[in-house]
């Protein structure tokens, strides 16, 4: 079995007998600035730090391909209830500067 990476404790994986692979991956982020307005002037801009990132993928999950795909989504579903925070690791590397939570989740079939 060949390991993609991992959310936490959900495994990307490919073998013969099981898939759980990630797709559509995207990684976002985005800077805060505020305006200082100055008298008949142009307005000042100041960096005021950063927005938390924001990651999407979607996961199939594939009961053909020995997967209980209800299992996952609720697994996904109670991390999200309960704020959980999960590293993510894709091949050797890990992304983010500490962890990353579950936001939202779509399911569809």
């Amino acid at each position: 079995m060949a390991i993609i990476g991992c959310l936490g404790d959900i495994a990307f994986t490919v073998s013969a007998s099981t898939m759980r692979v990630l797709n559509n991956f995207q990684w976002s982020g985005t800077a805060k600035y505020a305006v200082h307005q100055r008298h008949l002037g142009r307005g000042l801009v100041e960096f005021t730090g950063v927005d938390p990132d924001q990651i999407s993928f979607d996961i199939t999950l594939l009961a053909q391909l020995g997967v209980e795909p209800i299992r996952e989504i609720e697994k996904i579903q109670k991390y999200k209830e309960q704020g959980k925070t999960l590293p993510l690791t894709l091949g050797t590397k890990v992304y983010g500067k500490y962890r990353w939570v579950i936001t939202g989740h779509t399911a569809k079939a």
